[in-house]
């Protein structure tokens, strides 16, 4: 498997061509294999993801078929000291994020303490002020957080984005490792790689352990339904941890308790592992129309007889324009330095700084403060004249909708294309569990893969594809 010559950090071969020490084992193995051993495998990959039925809708498809994840079976390989700087940064990040949401819906120190504008949390279209002064179990607003890595052209790692509201993908993340670990188990077998199957059992002890009741707690996940993007998801986690998979009309509300509706009668409910975002929660606080959520859900949640994760009202932490306060955050409650630095962000509510944007689009990744899954966003280099012209005035219309990065040279790993083995840009979900007692990171996540030459854009609903994420274990 020559190397290939690229601008941005290779994780596999080093400047000179060599391969790095962290991929010899997995090159000596993948050296040993016939080509046709190899396209057998690839091949037996699709035909496993497809009789599991993951699968995703394009953007832009107007029919919306629903497509295989592309799954690639060179995986991204983290060595040990690399990940435990990058696990003690996550956790770092997320312990900021948790005091942040608690302070800002209590006591609002921050921002009397002037480190966060006023209009940066109370003018949010995510901030919720129906949580103010609500208390959650263990302080525990963010139980689930899929913080997006990535990796620049000195090999140095960033945080591109939080996802605190309902991040998804870590159904991904598991059904990699299985596809990997039967068609490569003899190269696990050489290889001694971080497991991650335990994530089904430390997410359910995490919400057990911030239930508001002490004894065998009722846990079940929420969903929107079939036609959701990730329902897939939704049901594989709840099957994964032995509990219910719900919809708002399986739940209901009496005498301030949150009911399941089974063959044997209501059953309480304690802990709701909630895969419907907050506007859809409760058609009597928020929008009326919802067919989604339970009526009367906030009183319960306001009262403490039910816990929701992750909380009402996270969206402000994961606002991309808030993403610009984590370091000071990390400063003003933990009184440490971030482990972890943000990309350079232009904010362009601020007139100098959308001023800076609008002149050097084309050289930008511009992205919607609210936005995911790779939508409203421009890659100002990939992008054409026309494209840019439309964004930019999109971007001068709302400018306090947008931010905007650097173009960064996201480092690469070797991955099958059409014509063979090339490198491929990738980005990293790692997912940060939030117990009331610890914070555990998985060692891994979701590692996604843009399939296209020389495209930045890795989401599958882009046209991205996965891998899966050894951690040596040494």
């Amino acid at each position: 498997m020559p190397p290939r010559k690229t601008p941005a950090y290779d994780e596999m071969f080093d400047g000179e061509g060599e391969i790095r020490p962290h991929y010899r084992e997995f090159a000596d193995w993948m050296s040993a294999q016939s080509a046709a051993t190899m396209t057998a495998k690839r091949v037996e990959a699709d035909l496993s993801f497809r009789r599991v039925g993951i699968t995703f809708s394009l953007a832009g498809d107007e029919a919306g078929t629903e497509r295989l994840i592309p799954f690639d079976l060179i995986p991204r390989i983290i060595p040990a000291a690399e990940w435990q700087r990058l696990d003690a940064g996550l956790r770092q990040r997320a312990r900021a994020l948790n005091l942040f949401l608690h302070d800002i819906y209590h006591d609002h120190e921050i921002v009397r303490a002037g480190k966060i504008p006023p209009e940066q949390v109370f003018m949010n279209a995510q901030y919720r002020p129906e949580m103010q002064d609500v208390d959650v179990p263990g302080d525990v607003y963010c139980h689930i957080a899929g913080i997006d890595v990535v990796r620049a052209g000195a090999g140095e790692f960033y945080v591109l984005e939080d996802n605190l509201r309902v991040p998804s993908g870590v159904s991904y993340m598991l059904e990699n490792r299985k596809v990997s670990m039967r068609l490569m188990a003899d190269a696990f077998g050489r290889i001694r790689v971080a497991p991650v199957a335990h994530y089904p059992d430390l997410l359910l002890d995490s919400l057990r352990d911030v239930s508001p009741v002490g004894d065998e707690p009722t846990v079940v996940v929420l969903t929107p339904g079939q036609y959701n993007s990730a329902y897939f998801e939704h049901a594989f986690l709840a099957q994964q941890m032995g509990v219910e998979l719900v919809e708002g009309r399986d739940l209901f509300v009496d005498e301030n308790t949150v009911y399941m509706r089974t063959t044997h009668g209501p059953k309480r409910v304690d802990v709701i592992y909630r895969r419907v975002d907050d506007d859809f929660l409760d058609p009597l606080a928020f929008r009326s129309d919802s067919v989604l959520g339970v009526p009367g859900l906030l009183s319960v949640y306001r009262a403490g007889r039910i816990t929701l994760a992750n909380a009402i009202g996270t969206g402000i932490a994961d606002d991309k324009s808030t993403y610009l306060y984590v370091p000071e955050m990390i400063r003003f409650y933990l009184g440490e330095e971030p482990i972890l630095s943000n990309v350079p962000t232009w904010q362009c509510s601020r007139p100098q700084e959308l001023s800076y944007v609008l002149e050097h689009m084309a050289e930008l990744v511009v992205k919607e403060v609210h936005g995911a899954g790779g939508y409203g966003m421009l890659v100002g280099p990939g992008a054409s004249r026309a494209e840019i012209e439309a964004f930019r005035a999109r971007v001068r219309a709302h400018p306090a909708n947008y931010i905007a990065q650097p173009t960064l040279a996201l480092s690469t790993v070797p991955t099958y294309v059409e014509n063979g083995i090339a490198p491929r840009h990738v980005d990293l979900r790692p997912y940060v569990v939030c117990g009331g007692r610890q914070i555990t990171t998985v060692p891994g996540g979701l590692c996604r893969v843009a399939l296209r030459e020389g495209s930045l854009v890795v989401n599958s609903s882009q046209g991205g594809g996965t891998k899966d994420t050894w951690v040596l274990e040494n």
